[in-house]
């Protein structure tokens, strides 16, 4: 039967309230049983692959296995690349996609890409750089730090356990990094000096000298202090608690730190002494390719690339300097932007009081934001938000803010990290824009839904696919300018400022990766087309050369789902809904680029 368009819109709305009871007793749509019986089994599925990841476990709130980490080995790998073979298999040999309804065909589809996705991850997995600023040296603490939930003595102990495990953890990374290198596989050189910088801040403090408490150890008394104070154990069990934690870490975790600070300042001097692309690595063209194709989930060439940065660079410069003439600046561009990094007015004062300013900005417009989200959207996240300043052991200058989803089972909320180690880096005109790409409605609104779809298979709640959540979360931003909001006209510039930093991302991430660009080059072309400081287009840069791809995600999506917006409207006229646009576009979690097409265009087609 074919549902009008209304009913399509409304069939797909209550298909994410669905009751999981009500999908078992056969009410799931054209695909009747079939339906019901692929969920459950990609249910199960979803439940083995995450029995092979305590990390995956403890990020979504549970407490299985919590006393671990996940095995970082190649051999690993393998075994849970040789798992999903075996499992799309079986999922092929059973199910017929023909009988399935149009909504289990996706599900269907997602699930044998995901073993294309995992084929090409695991082929290419030694050419990632382990320990750049984001590598396991600092995001397990941090992973321990912010997702380790203690509610009980048991989970102190699992605690314990896994900050004995840090350092046989960080053992196996580095033999990864060791066996990279010898095929040639080195990160640039700064990232190395990033990282040894990085090891002396984890490195500090008690328990290792008479400092401050380490940030780790920090966390270990807090978590074991709030036992006390809820019932659970005495003040001779925490001291304890935390005893054994410092036993661990002067006992394990400093050695393995120190024999990782060892290669790294070992290993700095193979590494070039200029940045190069992923093109200067063995097989490099084949894997930035692949890179491109994960990151992008479409089969845009690195030139294709390219060239729609280059365009985009162009529309967004006409729009700054239409905006420009209205605020009323003489001067070329170029010199605007200079006065946009230069001038006080747009920065906090570089202390925390400056910082809680900053904190409290963030906080005021995702308020704003929050309050009118219901003329835009039919569906509204439950789970909280907090903004928060990145841990300062893996603070940076410049950094980029990012997302933390919050726990399934709501003991953790979402969070909006950012970096505020120097506020010169991060100019209050960008906050508001921001806001909205990491908050609402961003980020925080689209991972919430996902995490709180009912009637549809568990992985679907979970998986992250760049391109739509970040292309999302950048369409967002101009969704805001449409709602009336950045009336501050240089926030609105701001805006403008964080649009062509992704369009500058395409232009400079293939340029790097498949032109080689020099560092230099890169830096030029930036700073030449974006207002942002001299320290964040640094960072910024440095992130592309270390994350080759991952940078095109964001405006490739965008760009895509604008089109969608507009052939919706185009085909539909006056009978467009932009509250179902966005509830197609949310309303069945992280998608692939080419599914959301295709579920757009099903609405599309329906009758009216």
């Amino acid at each position: 039967m074919r549902l009008s368009r209304r009913e399509f819109s409304l069939a797909l709305a209550s298909s994410v309230f669905a009751a999981p009871a009500a999908r078992a007793a056969g009410a799931v749509g054209k695909g009747g049983a079939s339906d019901a019986a692929l969920t459950a089994f990609l249910d199960a599925a979803f439940e083995a692959e995450l029995a092979l990841d305590p990390e995956a476990l403890t990020g979504l709130g549970r407490k299985e296995q919590q006393d671990r980490f996940t095995d970082p080995s190649d051999a690993a790998a393998e075994a849970r690349l040789a798992w999903r073979r075996g499992n799309v298999a079986e999922m092929k040999k059973r199910f017929g996609r023909a009988a399935l309804g149009p909504d289990a065909r996706v599900s269907y589809d997602m699930w044998a890409l995901e073993l294309e996705r995992a084929e090409a991850t695991t082929k290419w997995r030694s050419h990632g750089y382990i320990f750049d600023r984001n590598g396991p040296h600092t995001g397990l603490p941090n992973f321990l730090v912010n997702q380790h939930r203690v509610d009980t003595p048991a989970d102190m102990e699992a605690y314990v356990a896994r900050v004995a495990a840090l350092g046989p953890t960080l053992d196996i990374y580095l033999n990864r990094a060791k066996t990279s290198a010898a095929k040639g596989i080195r990160m640039p050189g700064f990232a190395y000096d990033q990282s040894v910088e990085l090891v002396g801040r984890l490195t500090s403090g008690a328990p290792y000298d008479g400092g401050a408490d380490n940030a780790l150890f920090a966390d270990a008394k807090e978590k074991a202090a709030g036992l006390v104070t809820a019932g659970k154990i005495d003040a001779a069990a925490a001291d304890a608690f935390t005893a054994r934690v410092a036993a661990a870490m002067t006992g394990a975790l400093k050695p393995a730190y120190g024999r990782l600070l060892a290669w790294l300042q070992a290993d700095r001097a193979a590494a070039d002494a200029e940045p190069r692309g992923a093109g200067a690595l063995p097989d490099g063209a084949a894997y930035y390719d692949a890179m491109l194709r994960l990151q992008t989930t479409t089969g845009m060439t690195a030139n294709e690339i390219h060239d729609l940065g280059l365009s985009e660079v162009a529309r967004i410069r006409a729009e700054m300097e239409a905006l420009k003439a209205t605020i009323g600046f003489e001067g070329k561009l170029e010199e605007f932007f200079v006065f946009l990094r230069s001038d006080d007015r747009f920065y906090v004062a570089n202390d925390d009081v400056g910082r809680a300013a900053y904190l409290k900005m963030a906080e005021a417009y995702l308020a704003g934001m929050r309050a009118r989200l219901p003329e835009q959207f039919g569906r509204l996240p439950k789970a909280d938000l907090i903004v928060k300043r990145v841990e300062a052991f893996r603070e940076e200058p410049g950094g980029a803010a990012h997302y933390s989803p919050a726990a399934l089972d709501g003991s953790r909320p979402g969070i909006f990290y950012v970096h505020l180690a120097d506020t010169r880096a991060t100019p209050t005109y960008e906050i508001e824009g921001t806001v909205y790409h990491e908050g609402h409605p961003g980020h925080h609104m689209q991972i919430a839904l996902a995490q709180e779809m009912t009637g549809t298979p568990e992985f679907r709640k979970n998986y992250f696919y760049g391109a739509y959540g970040e292309g999302w979360a950048l369409y967002v931003e101009r969704l805001a300018k449409e709602m009336g909001f950045y009336t501050d006209p240089y926030s609105d510039f701001g805006r403008l400022g964080r649009e062509i930093w992704r369009a500058i991302r395409l232009v400079v991430d293939t340029g790097i990766h498949a032109k080689g660009w020099s560092e230099a080059q890169a830096l030029a072309y930036y700073t030449a087309n974006s207002p942002q400081p001299i320290g964040k287009i640094r960072s910024e840069i440095r992130r592309y050369f270390v994350t080759p791809g991952q940078a095109t995600s964001y405006k490739v999506g965008m760009q895509r789902i604008l089109a969608l917006r507009e052939k919706a409207r185009t085909a539909l006229g006056d009978r467009y809904d932009q509250k179902i646009f966005h509830e197609i576009v949310l309303g069945r979690g992280s998608v692939p680029l080419p599914v959301l097409e295709a579920q757009v265009d099903r609405w599309i087609a329906a009758p009216a």
